[in-house]
């Protein structure tokens, strides 16, 4: 079977307005202090590998390229050609993408503080509650699939600047065959980090494979990843399968 019969489908349940607020996030800027420019720039990449690895994204993905866009070009105007200053509240598409944002994170920090008390009610009400045992690990940060983009782009970029004969003439390495590599190579109850399932890699094509081989596993439940902190590194482990 060649490669490209083998499709990979991850499905995105969070939207543009999350993708930019955890590009905020990834560079520890403000709301306020967003630069349109660096913005529009890292979510194109983000789409750009979207589109790579043949995922499906929802149209308002594709609208909110367009308006950052649209805003980038407002912004490399002249002075002269851009809306008088009395006009620029209301004028300028910047400022409501801000209100967006801001209204959006209160949205999700609202929901999110919800959610965590109506846990704490529960284990309050239960008939047997049981205590924490503190000598656990505390738990890993949850990792989301712009998480997951996000460190494919770091391994991608060892092969920038670089032409490899192979990957124009070599197309050997398929999905099929790197999920039986990586249920090979990683023993049941092991973990490590998810830039080591990529050391061997020689092309952006491996690299590439690879990724989509572990998403496979994931959806399989074969492999799992967790983060050591927010928006710190990936652990890739494989449990046991009961």
């Amino acid at each position: 079977m060649e490669d490209k019969d083998y499709k990979v489908r991850l499905e995105i349940f969070e939207g543009p307005l999350d993708l930019l607020l955890y590009l905020i996030k990834k560079d520890e800027i403000d709301i306020y202090d967003v630069s349109i420019e660096r913005i529009t720039k890292q979510y194109l990449a983000y789409m750009s590998t979207f589109k790579m690895l043949n995922i499906e994204v929802a149209s308002e993905f594709i609208v909110m390229a367009a308006n950052l866009m649209y805003m980038k070009s407002r912004e490399l105007l002249p002075k002269a050609q851009q809306p008088p200053d009395d006009e620029a509240d209301e004028d300028d598409p910047r400022w409501e993408l801000i209100r967006q944002l801001v209204e959006y994170k209160k949205f999700k920090d609202a929901a999110s503080f919800l959610g965590s008390q109506q846990v704490k009610g529960e284990e309050f009400f239960a008939a047997n509650p049981e205590l924490p045992d503190l000598s656990a690990p505390s738990p890993m940060a949850q990792v989301g699939i712009f998480d997951l983009i996000r460190a494919f782009q770091r391994v991608l970029k060892r092969f920038e600047n670089t032409t490899d004969i192979r990957e124009i003439v070599d197309d050997r390495f398929t999905v099929a065959d790197k999920i039986e590599h990586l249920l090979e190579t990683i023993p049941v109850g092991a973990r490590i980090p998810f830039e080591s399932l990529f050391s061997g890699a020689a092309s952006r094509n491996e690299v590439l494979v690879t990724f989509l081989a572990m998403l496979e596993l994931m959806k399989l439940n074969h492999l799992q990843v967790e983060q050591e902190s927010l928006l710190g590194a990936i652990v890739v482990l494989r449990p046991e399968i009961l």
